[in-house]
């Protein structure tokens, strides 16, 4: 089992930065594939971005390629999403995930809400 805790969202202005972290406890984080997710109002969750277990691979949104960078610290447990240029249409609850495969995850965190305002 593992757990998962969100922090680092808020409100910013359109062109702003934040940094998203994901705390993990439990089970040896560093063996699954990490990810972020989001979901706007009335809308789907959506992938965001990908990173295996090494922290080697990623994948992104064509949305947020050259914006997001997602990373990871397996001697801390974390996986972080340094978001930057933001945008009202990147205003969202921002979910990190953990799974076996970077498609395929099975361990949610609560969320947390990040806006952006125009």
């Amino acid at each position: 089992q593992v757990q998962l805790v969100e922090s680092g969202g808020g409100l910013v202005q359109a062109g702003g930065s934040l940094r998203l972290s994901c705390a993990a406890s439990g089970r040896a984080f560093s063996a699954y594939a990490g990810g972020w997710f989001r979901q706007a109002p009335g809308k789907e969750r959506e992938f965001v971005a990908t990173i295996d277990w090494s922290g080697g691979v990623t994948y992104y949104v064509d949305s947020v390629k050259g914006r997001f960078t997602i990373s990871r610290d397996n001697a801390k447990n974390t996986v972080n999403l340094q978001m930057n240029s933001l945008k009202p249409e990147d205003t969202a609850v921002y979910y990190c995930a953990a799974g076996a495969t970077m498609t395929q995850f099975h361990y949610w965190g609560q969320g947390t809400q990040v806006t952006v305002s125009s």
